[in-house]
C-alpha cells in the first residue's frame, strides 16, 4: 500500500559506491517501509565498494547486491529530501526540496578500518534523520 504521506530521500555521493550506499541501507534498515528511499551518483562506480560491503555486513546490514546508480532529474523531484555528500555543483535543484549536505569523509579506495568509523557516522545522522522524519508515536 503506497501512502502519498510517506516521506521519500535520495542520498547522492560521486560514485554511489559508499557513502550513500550505506546511508540508503541503514535509512532501508531501520525505517522499514515508513520512508521511501533511494541513492544515487553523479559519477557512479562500476560496483560498490568492496569495504564498505564489508564494514555494513560488520553491523548485520547486506549491501552486497546493490549496484551504483547514476543520479537522474527524476529521481531528485520524486524525492522530498536530497542529502548530498561531497558532489557540490553536480547535484540538480529543484525548488521546494529539502536539501542537506553531510560533510563525510569518501570511503573510496580505503580499507574496511578506514570505512567503520565513517559507517558509523553515517549511522548516527541517519538515526536523528529518521527521529525527525518520523516522531515516534507511542499511542
Amino acid at each position: 500500500m503506497s501512502d502519498p504521506t510517506t516521506p521519500s530521500v535520495l542520498f547522492v555521493c560521486v560514485h554511489n559506491a559508499g557513502r550513500s550506499q550505506m546511508a540508503a541501507a541503514f535509512l532501508t534498515h531501520l525505517a522499514g517501509d515508513r520512508v521511501e528511499v533511494r541513492s544515487a551518483g553523479s559519477a557512479p562506480a562500476e560496483h560498490i565498494n568492496p569495504a564498505v560491503v564489508e564494514a555494513m555486513a560488520e553491523v548485520g546490514i547486506d549491501i552486497a547486491a546493490e549496484a551504483p546508480k547514476v543520479l537522474t532529474a527524476e529521481a531528485v523531484q520524486a524525492s522530498d529530501i536530497v542529502i548530498t555528500m561531497g558532489c557540490g555543483d553536480t547535484c540538480p535543484y529543484f525548488p521546494g526540496k529539502t536539501y542537506l549536505d553531510w560533510t563525510l569523509e569518501d570511503p573510496a579506495g580505503q580499507g574496511v578500518v578506514a570505512v567503520r568509523p565513517i559507517r558509523d557516522e553515517i549511522r548516527h545522522r541517519i538515526e536523528n534523520l529518521l527521529s525527525e522524519l518520523i516522531p515516534e508515536d507511542h499511542g
